[in-house]
C-alpha cells in the first residue's frame, strides 16, 4: 500500500510510520510527504529518508485550506499512486476535494480520546477539564473537526502534577505506537475489499 502523509510540524508521527515501514511491521511504503509549511521539519525528515516531498500552496491563508489547494493536493497524491492518506499533525481541515478523491481513505491521529476534546491543544483541554485519563485516537476523516469514525484509541493517565508539556509528551509516545497499528488495521481492511 502506498501512503501519502500530510503534516505541518516536526513529523514525529511520520517517523514512527517510516520506522514501521522500514522494519516490515507496516505493509506499506511512503510515496509522498506534503506540508503547507515549507519550514516544517516533516519535510526534512522525509528528504533524509529519500521520500519525495511537496509544499502545499494555501495561497497565503494562515489557517484555511482553500478548495483549489485541496484539489491540487489530491492531484499530487494521486500522481504519486497514493492509496491511503495519513494526516500526521496536519493543521488544516480537509474538505470535499480531498475527501472525494480519497473516500474512506484519509485517516488522522488526534491527541485525545475522541469524542472528548476535539480541536487544538487537546492535552490542555484534558488538563483543564480535570479528567483522570486522556489519550489518542486514530479516526477516519469525514470533513468535520475530529468527528470521523474511530479506528483505534489508546489511553494515557493524567498524573498529579502534570503540566501541558508533560502530558502532551506521554500522549505523543502513545501516538507513535497507535498510529502504525491503526495503519496496519486499515491496510488489512482495504486488502480484504
Amino acid at each position: 500500500m502506498r501512503l501519502g502523509i500530510l503534516g505541518s510540524g516536526s513529523g514525529s508521527n511520520m517517523q514512527a510510520i517510516l520506522d514501521g515501514v522500514a522494519d516490515g511491521s507496516i505493509p506499506a511504503e511512503i510515496a509522498l510527504v506534503m506540508s503547507e509549511n515549507p519550514e516544517a521539519y516533516i519535510l526534512e525528515r522525509a528528504k533524509k529518508a529519500g521520500i519525495p516531498t511537496a509544499v502545499i500552496d494555501c495561497r497565503g491563508f494562515k489557517s484555511k485550506f482553500p478548495e483549489e489547494a485541496q484539489a491540487e493536493t489530491a492531484a499530487a497524491l494521486k500522481a504519486a499512486g497514493v492509496e491511503l492518506v495519513c494526516l500526521a499533525g496536519f493543521m488544516r481541515l480537509v474538505r470535499t476535494p480531498l475527501l472525494k478523491a480519497f473516500p474512506d481513505r484519509i485517516i488522522n491521529i488526534h491527541p485525545a480520546l475522541l469524542p472528548a476534546f476535539p480541536g487544538l491543544q487537546a492535552w490542555k483541554q484534558a488538563l483543564d477539564a480535570g479528567v483522570p485519563e486522556t489519550g489518542c485516537t486514530v479516526h477516519y476523516v469525514d470533513g468535520g473537526m475530529d468527528t470521523g469514525p474511530v479506528i483505534l484509541q489508546n489511553s494515557v493517565p493524567v498524573l498529579p502534577g502534570d503540566t501541558p508539556e508533560s502530558l502532551h509528551a506521554r500522549i505523543l509516545e502513545a501516538e507513535h505506537r497507535t498510529y502504525p497499528e491503526a495503519i496496519r488495521m486499515v491496510a488489512a481492511r482495504l486488502a480484504d475489499k
